[in-house]
């Protein structure tokens, strides 16, 4: 029972603190500063003031989002005055042969990485034959067994070529010698 009073006055007490109150609005003394800056900067805040806060709709179909391709940064960055869209320092203006050639240089590049990209992944899915995969679990197995073969060889004097003929003798392949 007073477990149960104790827990329902913490809840009570929590709820009257000012943590869970919404804060206050900051006084206009507060706010001063960055209006005398939008002041300072006018141009900068007009520029940004005909920026719209709304997001940009697709004009082929009004009811959906702008396409990602469609990002206007001129309009992102209106209110920034280094932001410059003429005379732009190393802008090279190509014609449409020029163009067309770039592009077709591209396609070419983009179709050899490819082909290199697809016969790797290949190359690296594969699991049987000879590929890199087996040759490293080959060797593996190789290095393990000769440390076996040494370590039987140091334990019972018994050398390497005479453990396998033991072997081949125990598996049948070598019949006795009577």
């Amino acid at each position: 029972m007073t477990r149960c009073l104790t827990i329902f006055l913490a809840a009570l007490s929590a709820a009257s603190t000012s943590a869970f109150v919404a804060p206050a609005q900051r006084p206009a003394a507060a706010r001063a500063p960055r209006a005398l800056a939008a002041e300072v900067t006018g141009t900068a805040a007009e520029k940004a003031a005909e920026v719209s806060d709304e997001p940009l709709m697709n004009p082929d179909n009004p009811n959906l989002p702008a396409l990602k391709g469609d990002y206007d940064w001129d309009a992102e960055y209106a209110a920034d005055d280094d932001w410059i869209t003429e005379n732009v320092p190393g802008k090279v203006e190509l014609n449409e042969v020029d163009l067309a050639a770039q592009v077709t240089e591209l396609t070419k590049l983009e179709d050899k990485y490819r082909k290199v990209r697809q016969e790797k992944e290949y190359e690296e899915a594969r699991i049987i034959g000879w590929v890199p995969q087996a040759e490293m679990y080959n060797g593996r197995f190789a290095m393990f067994f000769l440390v076996v073969g040494l370590l039987t060889e140091y334990w019972t004097g018994i050398s390497i070529p005479g453990q396998i003929e033991e072997m081949a003798r125990v598996g049948g392949f070598i019949g006795p010698d009577w």
